[in-house]
């Protein structure tokens, strides 16, 4: 699978990023989001097991909202596709 960057951006200090992609339809396929994690665990004095985080999702339609919230810890995280 040949993979191509679309967009790259930080989150702010409410953990959103809402200027990742322009408005619009997102076309369908398979879609990567990495959260580099690291750099945010180390600006808070914190270890964490996980350096980074890639969050593979599908897109069926193209049409709709796509959320993807990260809920993060050190030691673990989820996420799921939000409203």
């Amino acid at each position: 699978m040949r993979l191509e960057e679309l967009a790259h951006g930080a989150t702010t200090t409410t953990g959103r990023c809402r200027t990742l992609l322009p408005p619009g339809k997102l076309p369908v396929g398979t879609y990567r989001l990495t959260f580099e994690v690291a750099a945010y665990f180390a600006a808070h004095g914190t270890t964490s097991f996980y350096p980074k985080v890639s969050v593979h999702f599908e897109v069926t339609e193209a049409v709709g909202h796509y959320h993807v919230p990260l809920l993060l810890s050190p030691w673990g995280y989820s996420t799921y596709r939000g409203s």
